[in-house]
């Protein structure tokens, strides 16, 4: 539109008129969008401007819930079965500086397992009968067994020579029989459980404390992996018992309606603990706080046998009666995971391995199972493109998890028929109980019926 305009002047104006025009060039750098072989992948340009992308978000949402059916198509947790053993499996234990070693033990002796090659490397006989307890030493040289014959037994961790017995290191006989044993993170202590608690120190034969509380039995010790003085048991007469190494007496016990089998510290927080109990649910306590538990994990239809901690701290696998394992969250009243196969009797142990990808299983129709932390994880390496893709369907699902389609794909597990119903009926039972206590306290004098919550309900009393 100006050209006309611009004819009309001299030339000498003319030329000053175009030079201050503003003319305005495309300009693209071949390193942006030209690939340097034909393996590589086409570089598209992208612009983030969100106007320029109307349909962002119904695009993710439909990413989001392909990727939630996808990891239900891929969740196939098994790995392995590891059967070497001729009677139920008892006990297991992990070595704190391998990944690939664990150690078993049952009615017919004692097993060291190569994970990675999936096979036994080393049998021997421990006790005469069952093997109660196992644990290995922090610095993983040697590891200590107890059993039904009263006595305490350190061996090797090293395969012995060609020619040479399998002697054990050290011998103690107890005065009555031991059911747990666990190690001191740093020192050379151990304590183990019975008929009381004692304290024990490597170099001597009889024990430097011991503790007990007018209880018939205990079931299970364990030491804190942070605070490593405190230590905690599990006794017959319902009750938890809080100890301290340097004092004299236990510190405090809490009373429950039913027995707690074992319990497992938190590793990353020092004053929390979760304990299974013969209810069918796991309690998680604060220990300053024992008055009630912070959470209630319900869903087992069983009681439930043993749980362990994942090294992290955020997760814990518990083991029951019902022949299924389950992984909760540490926050969470309901577990995120459920394992079984047809072939698992009686879950009795269960161990997260250190690395946080392995669950074990033993149970009692003597095979130890394998199992991926995350179901539907890939092992092996990923390349960089599908650990990004991968981080991508997470934050996805992370994103859209509360939408009813995703929520409903994300939390269906397939459970055994036995099971199925057990848990319905208690279903039916618990919402009984509910509706009758709402009438009797609707029909009953204001202030007669307090309210009792579920945290409560289940804790008899706290002695200190």
């Amino acid at each position: 539109q100006h050209l006309p305009a611009l004819t009309a002047l001299s030339p000498f104006t003319r030329f000053i008129h175009i030079h201050a025009m503003k003319v305005k060039v495309l300009s693209r750098n071949p390193d942006d969008y030209v690939r340097e072989t034909k393996l590589d992948i086409q570089r598209v340009p992208r612009n983030y401007d969100p106007s320029l992308h109307p349909f962002e978000v119904p695009r993710e949402y439909t990413r989001a819930l392909n990727a939630t059916k996808l990891e239900r198509v891929f969740a196939k947790p098994f790995l392995a079965s590891l059967d070497g053993h001729r009677d139920g499996v008892n006990c297991m234990a992990k070595h704190p500086k391998s990944l690939s070693t664990m150690l078993s033990g049952s009615c017919d002796g004692e097993v060291v397992w190569n994970l990675t090659k999936r096979e036994c490397v080393r049998t021997l006989q421990a006790h005469e009968g069952f093997v109660r307890g196992m644990v290995v030493r922090f610095c993983g040289t040697s590891f200590f067994t107890v059993g039904d014959d009263k006595t305490i037994k350190q061996w090797k961790m090293e395969t012995p020579g060609y020619g040479e017995e399998e002697e054990p290191l050290n011998t103690i006989l107890g005065k009555s029989v031991f059911t747990c044993i666990d190690h001191h993170q740093k020192e050379g202590v151990f304590v183990t459980c019975g008929q009381q608690v004692d304290i024990w120190d490597e170099q001597r034969s009889s024990p430097i404390r011991s503790f007990s509380w007018g209880v018939d039995s205990f079931s299970c010790v364990r030491f804190n992996p942070v605070e490593t003085e405190l230590l905690a048991s599990c006794a017959s007469d319902r009750s938890i018992v809080l100890y301290d190494m340097r004092e004299a007496t236990p510190l405090k016990k809490v009373i429950m309606n039913m027995r707690s089998n074992t319990l497992c510290w938190n590793p990353m927080e020092a004053y929390n603990f979760t304990c299974s109990n013969e209810d069918y649910n796991l309690y998680t306590y604060d220990m300053r706080y024992l008055d009630k538990p912070f959470t209630v994990h319900m869903d087992h239809v069983s009681a439930v046998l043993d749980v362990d901690y994942s090294p992290t701290g955020k997760e814990f696998v518990s083991a029951s009666f019902d022949k299924t394992i389950r992984i909760f969250p540490k926050d969470s009243g309901h577990s995120r995971e459920v394992y079984h196969t047809k072939r698992m009797q009686h879950v009795i142990s269960i161990k997260w391995s250190s690395d946080n990808k392995y669950i074990l299983s033993a149970s009692d129709e003597m095979n130890i199972r394998l199992w991926k932390a995350n179901a539907a994880e890939k092992l092996g390496l990923l390349a960089p493109r599908e650990k990004s893709a991968v981080n991508y369907s997470q934050k996805l699902k992370e994103k859209f998890q509360h939408h009813p389609q995703i929520r409903r794909i994300s939390r269906h597990r397939h459970l055994p028929k036995s099971i199925y119903s057990q848990s319905k009926e208690l279903r039916v039972m618990k919402e009984a109980r509910r509706r009758k206590e709402r009438n009797v306290r609707k029909h009953s004098k204001p202030g007669s019926m307090p309210v009792v919550t579920e945290k409560e309900k289940h804790v008899v009393t706290v002695v200190k």
